[in-house]
């Protein structure tokens, strides 16, 4: 050890797993899902984020998702299966501009429990890079809880400094499951 200080680091509430999708035809969805790595310290965070590509350097098809370690980004997972998500879509000049400042605060949002009360009741985030725009999704837990739903919906809309003048609505995941076609009836908007 010798004199030199005792490196602290600094506890999440919640230990954190990144995961990354790309589009592999050959294989299945699942499969192309890849854990990358847990982290439940700050410090861990960022030794992170600054070795991997940020969200507008991926290829159009390709998805980074942050949950909570034990939960898979993918609506069969035991504890989305009652959830919904809060969703945002971007235009395609927005990636240049906002898209990754927008993924960033996303993230610390998740790991710094902006949420308050209901911070539980958060899953995950996912970020989708598409050729006609690309997409933030904040997943909860049960769409059934309302009051819980819009509180975090205003708060996600308020930290992305998001103004009156643009709408964000929730869809539950069992609708998103069935749906045909592109479009989800969104069940709240704020």
């Amino acid at each position: 050890m010798g004199d030199r200080p005792l490196e602290i680091k600094h506890p999440l509430q919640h230990t954190w797993t990144l995961w990354y999708y790309e589009n592999d035809r050959n294989r299945t969805w699942e499969e192309n899902q890849k854990e990358i790595m847990s982290f439940d310290t700050v410090e861990d965070f960022w030794c992170l984020y600054h070795h991997i590509r940020t969200a507008s350097e991926l290829r159009h098809g390709c998805d980074y998702a942050l949950f909570k370690k034990g939960i898979r980004p993918m609506w069969e997972d035991e504890a989305n299966k009652k959830g919904g998500r809060w969703l945002i879509n971007l235009d395609k000049k927005q990636r240049g501009d906002d898209l990754d400042d927008f993924w960033l605060e996303v993230l610390l949002c998740l790991i710094g429990e902006a949420f308050d009360d209901y911070s539980d009741e958060i899953c995950g985030a996912v970020i989708n890079i598409r050729a006609k725009g690309d997409k933030i999704a904040l997943w909860t837990v049960d769409a059934e809880k309302t009051s819980s739903v819009l509180e975090i919906g205003r708060k996600f809309k308020e930290r992305l400094k998001l103004g009156r003048h643009v709408t964000i609505g929730y869809q539950i995941h069992k609708d998103t499951m069935v749906k045909s076609g592109s479009i989800t009836k969104c069940i709240h908007n704020v």
